[in-house]
């Protein structure tokens, strides 16, 4: 005849199960975590530091996106954005960066700029289109304006910014 002694062997048991609970728990939040979060952070528009940036007469209040997570998500679902507010794409090196309007709802004109702040050419974008909008040669830089900011400030390209970013305090 087989004993079970159930007082030692419901506890080893339940302590099991728990431990197997645990670790599902653990697993069910890292896959709804991989198949939820890039998306929701997509979903928030973010807020990034800024700096001041000096065109011409004006002043630019420019949030600063300079790791490849905050250069991804850029402006995107911003309902609208200040007069004179934009968003600095900052990257580690001068190349052909291209850039796409997607999840992105107000229509904006790109700078493509020089380590100098020199513009080297701006482009206009429109709301969730996901054409791609190039600079004319490499570049570290690229500013998001409201679309038409530029335009009606007499800025094209050969216009210079100045700032931090560009060797000189603003």
């Amino acid at each position: 005849m087989i004993q079970i002694n159930f007082e030692k062997t419901i506890p080893a048991v339940t302590q099991r199960a728990s431990a197997w609970r645990r670790v599902a728990e653990v697993l069910l939040g890292l896959l709804v975590g991989a198949w939820v979060g890039p998306s929701a952070a997509q979903d928030v528009a973010q807020s990034l530091p800024s700096i001041r940036i000096g065109a011409g007469m004006y002043n630019i209040r420019a949030e600063v996106a300079a790791r490849p997570d905050q250069r991804q998500i850029g402006l995107m679902n911003r309902k609208q954005m200040a007069t004179n507010d934009g968003m600095l794409f900052v990257f580690e090196r001068a190349e052909m960066h291209c850039f796409w309007m997607r999840n992105t709802l107000i229509p904006l004109s790109i700078a493509f700029l020089d380590e100098d702040g020199s513009i080297v050419n701006i482009t206009d974008m429109k709301p969730m289109d996901e054409a791609s909008h190039c600079p004319a040669k490499a570049v570290r830089f690229a500013l998001e304006m409201n679309v038409g900011w530029f335009d009606r400030r007499g800025l094209k390209a050969g216009s210079k910014l100045q700032g931090e970013p560009f060797g000189a305090p603003r």
